[in-house]
């Protein structure tokens, strides 16, 4: 069995205590008189089993408030030393603040009941106005050190509790912090690669056709459609870089992407897959329709965008459509192209213009559906169709 280490303030407490007793007791300095045990000697016993206990207040708070009880006891048969009561209202005030929670709810009300039930016996006793200062006396020692240490436990434990509640909110605003930059860098790449991806997969389809025929012609043509598209990227590019830049108040706001910019969209993409066998054609069913959110303009616009490069990379000759309808409070934008194998030269892909685009819808709660499918006929094309929800935005803005 090991005892537990006493903590050195309180060995330091402990020691000062039983020095002032002895040296109170080497005086004579007694507090009472006549007592059980008048030897001189007795008084030393309670003191220093009260010493004892105090060097035991902070690591077995409930032992040295037996051993206290005890010694304060036992002194009331000896001529008491004052060092021995002073030394018990600490420790009954350690009880209460290093104890358990139980302990520290129990002993005020204990020492409240001692206090009274003191008080009455000594009035039966004595019958007498003595027995209240003793009432007064016994709840000083006890009561006032128990409700002393409550209050100071108390207030440590709503400290602790606000010490906890902002760590916890640090860790909280940490978090979202962490969060709105993982969205900010997500938002970002998609922006980056919606608005940059077109030009350069035409520049890479076309820089192949140039390279693998030996067409003065078609060569001009292609290096055409490169310097427009390396243009046009470079453009987007300072655009973006002008939104990240904090460049103050004075910086015009940039031009959000609207579906007003389908037909140049459109027109755009037909000059760059004119090489590849693809036509392009767009059925916008919501020209005389009300206006739409800005989140939502922008979400069909890159969709829309996304799909015609895919389409330029991947799709078989034939028509690319894209279709726009606005009904049961959603915006409806569907873009099919041919699904086959094409010849000629093929842009790579990584599959991260697709996670863009559920993205953006996910972010409207919208829904996409994006795949092979079979059309009448039994030819297949490849189908993009994006819903978004008008009706939720709108009411969010309003």
């Amino acid at each position: 069995m090991t005892f537990p280490r006493p903590h050195r303030h309180d060995v330091l407490i402990a020691f000062a205590g039983l020095s002032v007793g002895v040296l109170l007791w080497s005086y004579g300095l007694y507090t009472t008189g006549d007592r059980l045990l008048d030897q001189r000697w007795a008084a030393l016993v309670p003191l220093t089993v009260m010493a004892g206990a105090e060097a035991l207040r902070r690591v077995a708070p409930q032992t040295a408030l037996v051993l206290g009880t005890l010694a304060i006891v036992g002194d009331q048969f000896t001529n008491g030393n004052l060092a021995t009561v002073l030394m018990f209202t600490d420790v009954v005030y350690a009880a209460v603040v290093y104890g358990t929670p139980a302990q520290a709810r129990r002993i005020p009300y204990t020492t409240a009941l001692v206090t009274v039930a003191t008080t009455v016996a000594f009035l039966v006793w004595w019958q007498n106005a003595i027995a209240l200062l003793v009432g007064v006396i016994t709840g000083m020692i006890s009561f006032l050190p128990a409700i002393t240490g409550s209050i100071v436990r108390n207030h440590r434990e709503a400290a602790e509790a606000a010490r906890l509640r902002a760590e916890q909110t640090a860790l909280l605003a940490e978090m979202d912090r962490s969060q709105a930059v993982v969205a900010e860098r997500a938002r970002m790449a998609r922006e980056l690669h919606d608005v940059v991806a077109n030009h350069l997969s035409a520049i890479a389809i076309h820089s192949t056709a140039a390279l693998s025929l030996d067409d003065p012609g078609t060569t001009r043509q292609a290096l055409t459609v490169i310097r427009e598209n390396s243009v046009a990227g470079l453009a987007e590019m300072r655009r973006l870089i002008g939104l990240l830049r904090d460049s103050g108040a004075e910086t015009e706001p940039a031009a959000t992407a609207t579906l007003a910019g389908l037909d140049a969209l459109v027109a755009q993409a037909r000059t760059n897959g004119s090489g590849s066998g693809l036509r392009f054609a767009l059925d916008d069913a919501r020209r005389d329709g009300p206006g739409l959110p800005a989140p939502v303009e922008l979400a069909a616009y890159r969709i829309v965008q996304e799909a015609l490069t895919n389409a330029l990379k991947h799709a078989a000759p034939g028509e690319v459509r894209v279709a726009l309808a606005r009904a049961d409070g959603a915006l409806r934008v569907t873009v099919t192209s041919p699904y086959g194998e094409r010849p000629g030269p093929r842009a790579p892909g990584s599959g991260a213009g697709l996670v863009g685009m559920r993205e953006r819808v996910a972010l409207l709660d919208g829904s996409l559906e994006a795949g092979p499918v079979a059309e009448g006929g039994g030819a297949r094309v490849w189908r993009v169709r994006a819903e978004l929800p008008v009706g939720a935005v709108e009411e969010e803005r309003a």
